[in-house]
């Protein structure tokens, strides 16, 4: 698609003497020309970074682009980066909305010339854009079913999945650092509405767009998105700290495509390291328990990386029912406010000036509320015994609760 995309960016660009760029429907540069004028800051973000800020996609939005069936003009907005007026072209085949060809009003105004050839250019991109729409979709299609038997409970199924991706060219030589990223949004207790659905897919082709072809795989789940990141040139620590600098923007894509959602609704977790992509399952299944701590233990972390749950880890691996079998009686009738206190008390090793501090309240009001639940629970917080026995059942009721 780039070479034909080019030809046709090119071929305007010399007709009208002026420069030219693609976008997607999302304004994610797919081609440029030459540039001819100086570029705003808006396009230098674009062409570095081949995407744009959820505030200048809103004000494209806001002045009509997506509704356009003819040239349209959007004003410049210096304060997020488009400093110099535009004028636009929607892409469309059979009236879907694929993208939009740009001239820029620095280099001149744009008159029903310009609008010939604009829709011109419009039209061609159409058909090469549908072409490869489809050609990407049997391809991602593809890329899903195998993903899907790539984490398959089978042993057989996983390893003839891990040998066809990279039979089929879909994933890079076997062998290396292969980490999953999950990515959650909302308390996991329903299917993704459709609009976090559409984040996350959108969050994740952002994510993939950082890696080289073949070097990511993706699949949306009914309530969470996969990321595999594939790197048979990598370590283990290598792979693991790329694949949690990739969680990070991920979840940066996220938060910008579902503003009104609070942080702690968005979560990913990342997986350790392994060597063979037909062990990608295990992988797989602690990013998802990684997402799922931060989530039940209301972490504000972007990023949770399975390596450094500590007991958490252990805890993730329980059934609900041996969760709740776990748990001391005592704790499991504990008020909420009880509960929080001793669990911070904990977390703080005990440094009662620290628990304080945290909680926003007084010594003396800590010291009582401790007292209150040694009561109750029949555990003396003197004995490190019952100390450890608190602590994992707060843990253990934290993410049964979530769960």
């Amino acid at each position: 698609m780039a070479t034909d995309l080019q030809q046709v960016i090119d071929a305007l660009a010399a007709r009208l003497e002026r420069s030219v760029a693609v976008d997607d429907r999302r304004l994610r540069l797919l081609a440029h020309s030459a540039h001819r004028g100086e570029a705003d800051a808006a396009r230098v973000g674009s062409i570095m970074n081949r995407s744009v800020p959820a505030e200048l996609f809103e004000h494209v939005t806001a002045q009509g682009a997506p509704r356009a069936t003819g040239m349209f003009t959007v004003a410049a907005r210096p304060e997020i980066g488009m400093g110099v007026v535009r004028f636009g072209m929607p892409i469309r085949y059979d009236d879907t909305l694929l993208g939009y060809v740009w001239l820029t009003a620095n280099e001149g105004p744009a008159g029903r010339r310009e609008a010939d050839a604009l829709r011109g250019a419009a039209r061609q991109a159409g058909l090469i854009l549908h072409r490869e729409h489809l050609r990407g979709e049997m391809s991602r299609s593809r890329e899903r079913e195998l993903v899907r038997d790539l984490v398959s409970p089978d042993p057989v199924l996983r390893a003839e999945a891990a040998r066809t991706l990279v039979e089929e060219e879909l994933a890079a030589a076997d062998g290396g650092g292969v980490v999953a990223v999950v990515a959650t949004v909302g308390d996991g207790s329903e299917p993704l509405r459709e609009d976090q659905r559409l984040a996350l897919d959108l969050a994740v082709e952002h994510a993939r767009r950082r890696l080289p072809p073949a070097h990511a795989l993706s699949l949306t789940r009914p309530d969470h998105a996969l990321l595999f990141t594939v790197r048979p040139d990598a370590g283990e620590e290598e792979a693991e700290r790329g694949a949690e600098e990739l969680a990070g923007t991920l979840y940066e894509r996220l938060r910008a495509e579902l503003p009104a959602a609070p942080p702690v609704a968005c979560r990913t977790g990342v997986g350790r390291a392994r060597r063979r992509l037909s062990e990608a399952g295990a992988t797989y299944a602690e990013a998802r328990q990684a997402a799922e701590v931060a989530r039940a233990t209301g972490s504000g972390a972007p990023v949770t990386a399975y390596a450094r749950l500590g007991t958490y880890a252990l805890l993730a691996k329980l059934s609900p029912a041996d969760l709740a079998e776990s748990m001391h009686p005592g704790i499991r009738g504990l008020v909420p406010e009880l509960a929080q206190t001793l669990r911070v008390y904990l977390d703080e090793a005990c440094d009662a000036p620290r628990a304080a501090a945290r909680l926003h309240i007084h010594r003396s009001t800590l010291y009582n509320r401790l007292h209150r639940a040694e009561e109750l629970t029949g555990l003396s917080l003197s004995r490190g015994e019952d100390r450890l026995t608190a602590h994992l059942s707060l843990r253990i009721a934290q993410l049964h609760k979530a769960r």
